[in-house]
C-alpha cells in the first residue's frame, strides 16, 4: 500500500495541484483544502522537532517547494472565488469576519505582523544559517573523504562501513545545498501572499464598485474582508512552514529529539531557572508596576525549579564510575571465559609476600606497578596493559614471577622484612647472598637492622618492593614489542589523529595498513627504540612505502629519522663509547648479507657466527669493566642482520648505523673487531 501511494499517489497530487491553477473548484472542496493545508503545515513543523539529525527529513527541500506550490494554488483557487462570486467558502468566511473582527484595518495590520514575522524575522535567518551551512559542509566534504579513506586503510573500519559513511557525507552536502535553495522558495511566497493580497483588494473594490455598481462600503465588506481572510488563510500554514525551515537548518545532531534536548539543556540549570525566578518576584517591588502577576509568575518558577535536578546530575543518575559491575557466577559461561583469558602482562608472589600487595598491611607494590605504566608510556611511547597482580601458592617462598602471555619470563627473590644491599665487599654484612635480579651484580639481603651498617659500607640498599618494579620495568622494556597488540596500535593511531591528523590522513591515503604500521612499530620496540614521535614515524613510513613495503626496509628508516634522539640517549653528556668493525671484515659481512622472509641475515659458518659474536662480546665486556656502556656501530645495510646475529651473546648491546650517530655527539672508539678476532 506504501509503494503504492509513493508511486502513484504523490505525482497525482503534484498534477491535481496545477490542475488547481486553472481549473475553478466548489466552496466545499476549497474549504477542505484549506483545512487540509493547515493539518500538513503542523505535521512537517512536529515533524522537524521530533527528528534527531537534519538528514533524518532530508526530503524537507522538496517537500518545502511541494508545500509552497500547493498553497499558491489555493490563493489562486480561492481568488477566482472572491471575484466571481463574492464568496471563498466557510473558512475564508471565518478568518475575514470572526478571526478580525469584520474590520479590514485589523486584518490587514495583522496580516502584515505575519508577513514581518515570517519574511523578516524567520525566513532571513534561516536563509542565513542554510547558506553558512552549505559552504561549511561544502569546505569540509574533501577533509571528510580523506579521513573516511584513511580511516579504510589503517583498518580502523571496513568497506561496508566506509560505503556507509560516503553516502552519509554526500548526502548531508546535498541536503545543506538543497536547503540553500530551498529557503528562497519561503521568501518568494512572503512576498507573492504581498502581491496577491494587493492584487486582490484593487481587483475586489474595481469588481465591486464599477462592475456589479455596489458601493464602497458595500464592496470593502464583501470583497476586501474575503482577501484578508485568504490571505490570514493561507499565511498561518507559511507560518507554520517558515518555523519548519529554521528548526530544520539550526538542529544539530543529537540522541535526542527537539523537545527532550530543550527540556535537559535548558531546565537542567537549576540556578538559572532560580535566578530568574527571584527576579521577576523582585520586580513586584518596583512601585507602579502590578504586583500579583509578577508575583504568581515568580512564585510558580521557584516552586518549578525546585522539583529541577542540581547542576552535573541527570534525571537518572548514572553508574559511579569507580563502582566495578558485579563480578558473574564461576560457573557462568561470562565467569568460565574471564578465566579463561590470557593476561599480557602478570605477576605473581609467593603467598608470604602479600603483605607486598596488601595496601592495609603497608605494601605499596601495587602503586609502584601504576607509576610505573606511566613511566614506560612516557620512556617508550606505549601504554602497557595492566598489570594482573595476584599471589601463587605453588611458588616458594620468597619468590615472585613475571608471565607474558602466560608464559613465565622472568623469577627472582624478595624477602619481605629485608633490603636488598647491592655492591662489593658485602661479606662483613650479616643476611643471605644473591644476585641483583636486573644486572646480575653481587648483593645480599640484610635485615632491616643492618641497613644503616649497608649505606656506611657504600652499598645501594633497595627495599623489596623497589626490586620487583625494577625487575618488572625490565622485562616489560624488553618485551615491549610483544605486549605491543593490534588494538594498542589502534588506539596509538588515534590519538596521534587528534593531535595531527594530517599526518595520518596521508598514511591511509598511502593504503598503509594497521598491520603494517603494528610491525613496524613492534619492531622498533624490540630494539628499545621509543615510539614516542608516532608523527616521524608514520612521514617516514608513508615516504618509504612509495618504494618498497618490506618492514625491515621500513623500520630501518624510522630508526635512521630517529637516529639522533637514539644515539644521544645512549650517550652521557655528550659522550658516545663505540665499538666498530674492522672495514674488511665489514666489506666481508656486507658480501655475506642475504634477504629471506624474516628479513636480512649474514650467511656465515656456525663457527665463524660464534667467533664474531664472541669477539663482539669480548669488546663489550672490556668496555664495561672501565664504567662505560658501548655500543656497536657498522654500516646501515649491515645493522639488522648483525644486530640479530649478536643478540645472543649480548643482548644488551646497542647496534646502530653511521647513519644514525647524531652530528652533537663525542664518539670515542672503545674497540674494533677485526679479522684477528674473528677470520670469516
Amino acid at each position: 500500500m506504501r509503494n503504492r501511494l509513493s508511486l502513484v499517489g504523490v505525482p497525482t497530487a503534484m498534477v491535481c495541484v496545477v490542475v488547481m491553477l486553472v481549473v475553478p473548484l466548489p466552496t466545499t472542496v476549497i474549504d477542505l483544502l484549506i483545512t487540509l493545508n493547515l493539518v500538513a503545515s503542523v505535521i512537517i513543523l512536529l515533524t522537524a522537532m521530533f527528528v534527531k539529525d537534519a538528514l533524518d527529513f532530508s526530503v524537507f527541500p522538496s517537500l518545502l517547494l511541494m508545500a509552497t506550490m500547493y498553497r499558491l494554488a489555493l490563493n489562486v483557487s480561492v481568488t477566482r472565488q472572491v471575484l466571481l462570486h463574492g464568496k471563498a467558502g466557510n473558512v475564508v468566511a471565518s478568518f475575514g469576519h470572526f478571526v478580525i473582527g469584520g474590520s479590514v484595518v485589523v486584518g490587514l495590520v495583522v496580516f502584515l505582523i505575519i508577513i514581518v514575522i515570517q519574511f523578516v524575522v524567520i525566513t532571513n535567518g534561516a536563509g542565513r544559517v542554510a547558506e553558512v551551512a552549505a559552504r561549511f559542509t561544502l569546505d569540509a566534504m574533501p577533509g571528510k573523504q580523506m579521513a573516511i579513506d584513511a580511516d579504510l586503510n589503517s583498518g580502523l573500519i571496513d568497506k561496508d562501513e566506509a560505503r556507509r559513511r560516503r553516502r552519509e557525507v554526500a548526502a548531508e552536502a546535498d541536503f545543506y545545498g538543497a536547503m540553500d535553495g530551498a529557503s528562497k522558495f519561503v521568501r518568494g511566497d512572503a512576498i507573492a501572499a504581498i502581491v496577491i493580497m494587493a492584487i486582490n483588494l484593487v481587483g475586489g473594490l474595481a469588481i465591486g464598485v464599477l462592475q456589479d455598481g455596489d458601493s464602497f462600503s458595500t464592496a470593502i465588506n464583501t470583497y476586501s474582508l474575503l482577501s484578508v481572510g485568504d490571505g490570514l488563510a493561507s499565511q498561518l500554514p507559511a507560518l507554520l512552514i517558515s518555523l519548519s525551515t529554521g528548526i530544520i537548518v539550526t538542529r544539530a545532531g543529537t540522541e535526542s529529539d527537539l523537545g527532550s534536548d530543550l527540556m535537559l539543556q535548558l531546565l537542567n540549570q537549576r540556578r538559572s531557572v532560580r535566578i530568574a525566578a527571584g527576579g521577576v518576584a523582585l520586580l513586584a517591588l518596583v512601585p507602579g508596576l502590578p504586583k500579583l502577576p509578577f508575583l504568581a509568575v515568580g512564585t510558580g518558577v521557584w516552586l518549578l525549579s525546585g522539583r529541577l535536578p542540581k547542576e552535573g546530575t541527570g534525571a537518572e543518575e548514572a553508574p559511579k564510575a569507580d563502582e566495578a559491575p558485579p563480578a558473574p557466577a564461576p560457573d557462568s559461561p561470562e565467569g568460565l571465559a574471564r578465566d579463561m583469558k590470557v593476561e599480557p602482562l602478570e605477576l605473581e608472589v609467593a603467598y608470604n609476600m602479600v603483605e607486598l600487595v596488601d595496601p592495609s598491611r603497608g605494601g605499596d607494590l601495587l602503586d609502584r606497578v601504576k607509576a610505573l605504566r606511566r613511566k614506560v608510556a612516557l620512556e617508550m611511547g606505549v601504554v602497557l596493559p595492566l598489570v594482573r597482580t595476584r599471589d601463587n601458592i605453588d611458588l616458594p617462598a620468597n619468590t615472585y614471577t613475571i608471565r607474558v602471555y602466560g608464559a613465565e619470563v622472568a623469577r627472582g627473590t624478595a624477602l619481605p622484612g629485608h633490603v636488598l644491599a647491592i655492591g662489593d665487599m658485602l661479606a662483613a654484612l650479616p643476611g643471605t647472598p644473591t644476585k641483583e635480579p636486573v644486572f646480575g651484580l653481587d648483593a645480599k639481603w640484610a635485615p632491616l637492622s643492618a641497613r644503616a651498617q649497608a649505606e656506611r659500607m657504600g652499598a645501594t640498599v633497595v627495599d623489596p618492593a623497589s626490586v620487583i618494579t625494577t625487575h618488572l620495568a625490565e622485562v616489560v622494556k624488553q618485551s615491549s614489542g610483544k605486549l605491543l597488540s593490534r588494538q594498542s596500535t589502534k588506539d596509538l593511531v588515534e590519538i596521534a589523529k587528534r593531535s595531527d591528523p594530517t599526518v595520518v590522513e596521508e598514511l591511509g591515503s598511502a593504503q598503509v595498513t594497521l598491520a603494517e604500521v603494528h610491525r613496524v612499530l613492534r619492531d622498533l620496540l624490540e630494539e628499545g627504540v621509543s615510539v614516542r614521535n608516532l608523527s616521524k614515524i608514520f612521514e617516514v613510513i608513508t615516504e618509504k612505502v612509495r618504494t618498497t613495503r618490506d618492514p625491515e626496509a621500513l623500520v630501518e628508516g624510522c630508526r635512521q629519522a630517529l637516529g639522533p634522539v637514539l644515539s644521544a640517549n645512549l650517550a652521557t653528556d655528550g659522550h658516545l663509547p663505540v665499538i666498530t668493525i674492522d672495514p674488511l671484515l665489514e666489506q666481508q659481512l656486507s658480501e655475506m648479507l642475504r634477504g629471506g622472509d624474516n628479513g636480512s641475515f649474514l650467511a656465515l659458518a656456525p663457527d665463524k657466527a660464534e667467533a664474531l659474536t664472541l669477539a663482539v662480546a669480548q669488546r663489550a665486556r672490556e668496555a664495561e669493566g672501565d664504567g662505560e656502556m658501548p655500543v656497536l656501530v657498522c654500516a646501515a645495510p649491515l645493522r639488522p642482520a648483525l644486530r640479530k646475529l649478536v643478540r645472543v651473546a649480548s643482548p644488551r648491546l646497542p647496534v646502530l648505523s653511521y647513519a644514525e650517530l647524531g652530528p652533537q655527539l663525542r664518539l670515542e672508539t672503545r674497540g674494533v673487531v677485526n679479522l684477528e678476532h674473528a677470520s670469516v
